[in-house]
């Protein structure tokens, strides 16, 4: 049974000592600060969350969607660790603040691995390593599980691996963060070639969060926790990343109404019509007369009603996960549920962006082939080459991408009519 005293651990990599939680800035108050101050996450104001480059200062980035989720996590974390702090007797210093640290931080790095385009730049990604000569090359005489880390490349790995040892001091920790925020961080902690029991995958290894290179970070990280393996290459979600999850399914919900109806993609009265059961009219909302803040209201108002509903379900939940016998999203458990499967089958149809619009409006396609060959042609070789190939293609935000791929294209051109 995992055990909440180990599972809230200061402490951070490389065997320094667990600090104290001092409640005028904890350690997860500093992990939040140290993240924030990254250029990684900097690089998230260029990165797309469902719109590529709207030309709409109001539509969300990744930037903007991480610290909103941030917000909810917290919000979330700290309803749900009032109860769980006095139902465990935890220590004094292991309250609700801390929780809400803890995965407000986690939160705000939950999207700091992805590429460029959003989650096409991971499928493109895939791609090339599956079907272009030289990426097929690259990773031919690799291990399985090296070849399964560039043929399903990941995000959620691809953070892991900024985290622990890319941003900050390579190779000697990363950003040394505190066990119990990278425990959090790690929605999905599997490697990628774990094999999988038969049936449905549980909501902890649907996709895999660890890369070989960094599973011994991870095994180590784990032990700390006291989070076991509970098949090959596939252990048992932390708690408190079912909350950033939910933060994350919260935000992207609700807020991709918001900014579909900013773009003029969906009416205010489909937006009404889909959060009306979620936010029953109250009087405030009738004294507003602007659609756009009325929108604003019902998306407050329900981001309020959701995170009541979810602390609810994280609480009645809590004992199968430290069982490690959940296996459903906590969206998938409030009563809000139909009203939220209807916005997703809404928004999917007239607010998600097709991948083919990434490819035919900025040639995302052609810009992340050209990019991941050109850094291949002068990359080290085998697993560590490889590896350094995709560190840079994926860090780069989508107009460094777009203009990397442009002006080294515009060279060829020059070049090749030079030789004429």
């Amino acid at each position: 049974m995992l055990d909440w005293r180990r599972l809230l651990s200061a402490s951070r990599q490389r065997g320094d000592r667990s600090e104290p939680v001092d409640p005028a800035r904890s350690p997860f108050q500093k992990d939040f600060d140290r993240i924030v101050f990254s250029s990684a996450f900097r690089r998230l104001q260029d990165k797309t969350q469902v719109h590529p480059r709207p030309g709409n200062d109001y539509v969300r980035t990744r930037l903007t969607h991480s610290l909103e989720v941030a917000s909810v996590g917290r919000s979330l974390a700290a309803g749900a660790g009032q109860v769980i702090a006095g139902r465990r007797r935890l220590p004094p210093d292991l309250g609700p603040a801390e929780f809400g640290h803890i995965v407000s931080a986690a939160c705000l790095a939950h999207d700091i691995g992805n590429p460029p385009f959003g989650h096409r730049g991971e499928a493109l990604i895939q791609e090339w390593f599956a079907t272009s000569p030289r990426g097929r090359a690259a990773i031919s005489g690799l291990s399985d599980g090296q070849r399964q880390d560039f043929l399903k490349f990941e995000g959620n790995a691809q953070g892991f691996r900024i985290l622990t040892r890319l941003q900050n001091w390579e190779n000697a920790g990363g950003m040394r963060l505190t066990a119990a925020v990278l425990g959090t961080f790690s929605k999905y902690p599997r490697l990628s070639d774990a094999k999988l029991p038969p049936g449905p995958a549980p909501a902890g290894a649907r996709k895999f969060g660890v890369m070989q290179s960094e599973a011994q970070i991870w095994r180590d990280l784990a032990r700390e926790l006291g989070l076991p393996e509970t098949s090959p290459g596939v252990w048992s979600r932390h708690p408190l990343a079912w909350l950033v999850e939910a933060a994350d399914d919260i935000c992207y919900s609700v807020v991709d109404l918001e900014d579909g109806f900013k773009l003029g993609k969906l009416s205010f009265r489909q937006v009404e019509e889909l959060l009306h059961p979620i936010v029953p009219d109250g009087r405030r909302y009738h004294e507003i007369r602007e659609e756009g803040r009325r929108v604003g209201y019902l998306r407050a108002k329900a981001i309020g009603r959701l995170v009541e509903q979810v602390v609810e379900a994280f609480l009645d939940m809590e004992p199968a996960m430290l069982d490690s016998r959940a296996d459903r999203a906590l969206l998938e458990m409030v009563p809000a549920r139909p009203a939220l499967a209807e916005i997703a089958r809404v928004t999917a149809r007239d607010v998600f962006v097709p991948d083919e619009h990434y490819d035919i409006s900025f040639g995302a396609d052609r810009a992340i082939a050209h990019l991941l060959d050109r850094q291949l042609g002068s990359a080290r070789g085998g697993y560590d080459g490889v590896l350094e190939c995709t560190d840079n293609v994926s860090g780069m935000t989508d107009s460094f991408a777009l203009h990397s791929y442009r002006e080294s294209m515009d060279s060829f051109r020059r070049h090749s009519l030079g030789a004429e």
